[in-house]
């Protein structure tokens, strides 16, 4: 899952920064906004969506399920409503996964 490099304390994300992190249009997240009711940025006064570490997050479990395990998204939509904290889980293991990947390629470039 790409990370996004911010601030700690930072509580609300532009949906530039959002499809920045997942390298996607911003109109993806839009699209994704409509169709997974478990998408609720807030809006400021001029209407520009603000997401929350809340929807980061939930947009890590439908980043995964869409783009990395392809899933369609009426799929993706009947998993979250089956067993999100299994989707979640995986996501976590992945993740791990991919670090401890990028850390033996790391060390055997330097060896």
């Amino acid at each position: 899952m790409p990370k996004l490099k911010t601030d700690i304390d930072k509580l609300f994300y532009s949906i530039g920064e959002v499809a920045k992190k997942y390298k996607v249009n911003v109109s993806l997240i839009r699209f994704w906004e409509k169709e997974f009711d478990i998408l609720k940025p807030k809006k400021n006064k001029k209407g520009n969506r603000m997401f929350t570490k809340k929807d980061m997050e939930n947009l890590d479990v439908i980043f995964h399920l869409v783009k990395e395990r392809g899933f369609t998204l009426e799929g993706a939509k009947k998993k979250l409503k089956e067993n999100k904290q299994d989707t979640i889980d995986n996501i976590t293991i992945v993740n791990k996964l991919k670090e401890i990947r990028r850390f033996l390629t790391d060390l055997r470039e330097e060896l």
